[in-house]
């Protein structure tokens, strides 16, 4: 199957049950490559519909506190971007139609080659890029490659994204449209403006059916989830709260994965209509 057909292929089955999707983000490496894999499988035994796997980046601008210091962490143990392209590769061995996704820097992929690095990246049955620092401005030659390889381009709008750039925007994008829920960096919140769900709104109407909307930053709760979900969005994305869980496990892996497990089932309950 093209890869980009996967991502497709989930999203018409969820409409087609009444469901959203549900896209867990893990950080490749952290608190380990073996234990980042059972990870991934715990949390798509839970739910998961869709895994975002972040390449540990030493400057990632869009990441909060939580995400920083478990890219961090993955560095100083030695995690590489080939490492997180083999983890992906694993995955696609044990789960052939789970939708895989990288979310990484523009600078990895420039040091390694962009048209080497997306072969790679295709070769190990990854499905698209997120790249935050990507400006769609300067994406020509990075869209063309991915189209090429059958890769979705992810690109983020924000709840001050003006119309006429959101329309360009949604011209470059494939797979789907990741909107930032608040503004700032990602992390864990208590509660979410009135912008957030106006922003949801309106970029839905945008998007149409081009593309399905998938809403981050900052999601935790299931009430969160229902939130995002009630203005609009077709998909939640959950990446601080799921990285929260494995710092303060205590490395108590196995209550950790258990956690995990529950917790991905909680917010894809919250995902059904």
């Amino acid at each position: 199957m093209p890869s980009q057909n996967r991502i497709l292929a989930t999203f018409q089955e969820l409409a087609r049950k009444g469901d959203h999707a549900l896209i867990c983000y893990i950080v490749a490496g952290y608190p380990d490559l073996k234990t980042t894999q059972r990870v991934v499988e715990a949390l798509v035994a839970g739910g998961a519909d869709i895994i975002e796997i972040g390449i540990p980046f030493s400057d990632p601008i869009a990441d909060g506190p939580t995400i920083q210091a478990a890219a961090s962490h993955a560095i100083a143990r030695g995690t590489k971007p080939q490492d997180a392209l083999e983890l992906a590769a694993s995955i696609r061995r044990t789960h052939p139609n789970l939708p895989i996704l990288v979310m990484t820097y523009y600078n990895i992929i420039f040091r390694a080659g962009v048209e080497k690095f997306m072969k790679l990246a295709s070769d190990c049955g990854i499905d698209g890029f997120i790249v935050p620092d990507m400006p769609f401005e300067e994406a020509d030659n990075y869209v063309k490659m991915a189209s090429t390889l059958g890769l979705s381009t992810v690109f983020l709008v924000s709840p001050n994204t003006p119309q006429d750039r959101l329309k360009r925007i949604l011209e470059f994008t494939s797979g789907f449209l990741y909107l930032v829920s608040v503004f700032g960096i990602t992390g864990a919140r208590m509660s979410f403006e009135e912008y957030t769900r106006n922003a949801i709104k309106s970029t839905k109407l945008a998007a149409g059916t081009k593309v399905p909307l998938a809403v981050g930053f900052g999601i935790s709760t299931p009430a969160q989830a229902q939130y995002m979900l009630a203005a609009g969005a077709d998909a939640v994305i959950v990446g601080s709260a799921i990285i929260d869980r494995i710092s303060k496990s205590g490395g108590q892996k196995g209550k950790m994965l258990r956690d995990l497990e529950k917790y991905a089932r909680s917010m894809k309950k919250a995902c059904k209509k």
